[in-house]
């Protein structure tokens, strides 16, 4: 059991604050906002409910259970008082978390491993010189008690054995560490899905398709076949020569990045933002509570069934 402080209560740090107290550790939860420190808590339920209904969690966490295993602070300092990990969770603003790290340069043990969940920023140069040892990034995807991919790169004096062992941490918490040899912004799964977002978004701005029919053609094509085989299997199976073919014919230019989409800029100033907004480019009506919660229902049965069908990873080997 690990103590673990995790730095920022929005979005991505109480879900990673209940991802840690679920994995047996106990966990000190911060942010220099007090009402989203104060709103941790219930989110942090909430989610831990839908994990027991659904199987995900065990029958016996209760909301006082989660209560003992992550504590809530205001002061910073108490937050990492004796912390072996430190997981940096706040605001994509350089400059926020250069302000954060080097208070944390002060306040946290010396031997405290710093993670940061960063989804887009080289962080180590941020990182104070004294740090830099046991600096690496621990990037994980929404929501992260559901989502087991996570991203873990060294910092470039990062000791050896601390990516390991912190990856060794998530192994034994379910999760699937994915080690990058080095930094690049995005990372694999968000570079492939910044790759899919351009294309998707230039025929919808282009009038090709409608969102609905994007969608459709993503969730009963690709979807459908991803999951069991990634990219690199599925061509093995469509046939290397088709793919070697398909280059040749060069009909398939990538859009050019643009700052903007007509679709998009329309639908973010008539206040259509998503869910939480209640519209996006779907309507969504109804408490947005309820449709996360949906999703995350979704999301374990999904998990649940792909645990029982598998993939084709390693029968290559095997048939």
């Amino acid at each position: 059991m690990a103590r673990v402080a995790v730095i920022g209560a929005g979005t991505m740090g109480h879900a990673l604050a209940l991802v840690f107290a679920l994995g047996g550790h106990r966990v000190r939860l911060t942010d220099s906002n007090p009402a989203t420190l104060a709103r941790a808590q219930g989110l942090m339920e909430t989610a831990l409910a839908t994990l027991v209904a659904g199987g995900e969690a065990p029958a016996d966490w209760t909301s006082g259970h989660l209560a003992q295993a992550v504590t809530r602070h205001e002061s910073l300092a108490e937050a990492v008082d004796g912390a072996e990990l430190i997981v940096e969770a706040i605001i994509e603003v350089p400059e926020a978390k250069r302000a954060l790290y080097e208070q944390l340069d002060k306040l946290a043990p010396a031997e405290a491993i710093f993670a940061s969940n960063t989804s887009h920023l080289d962080v180590f140069p941020l990182i104070p010189a004294a740090r830099q040892r046991k600096a690496m990034i621990a990037h994980w995807y929404t929501p992260p008690y559901l989502v087991d991919l996570v991203d873990v790169i060294p910092g470039p004096e990062c000791e050896a054995g601390v990516v390991e062992g912190v990856s060794d941490m998530l192994r034994a918490m379910g999760k699937q560490p994915i080690g990058l040899k080095k930094f690049v912004p995005g990372y694999v799964a968000n570079r492939i899905q910044a790759a899919i977002g351009l294309e998707v978004q230039a025929l919808l701005d282009e009038g090709v398709a409608s969102a609905e029919e994007i969608d459709a053609a993503i969730i009963h094509g690709l979807a459908l076949r991803l999951p069991i085989l990634g990219f690199y299997a599925k061509a093995d199976f469509t046939g290397l020569a088709l793919m070697q073919a398909v280059k040749r014919n060069n009909s398939y230019a990538p859009p050019e990045p643009t700052p903007n989409s007509p679709v998009l800029d329309r639908l973010v100033a008539e206040g259509r933002t998503g869910v939480l907004a209640g519209a996006g480019y779907y309507d969504w009506p109804g408490d947005p509570a309820a449709l996360f919660e949906a999703r995350d229902k979704k999301l374990i049965a999904l998990k649940q069934a792909m645990r029982e069908i598998g993939t084709m990873a390693g029968m290559e080997r095997k048939l």
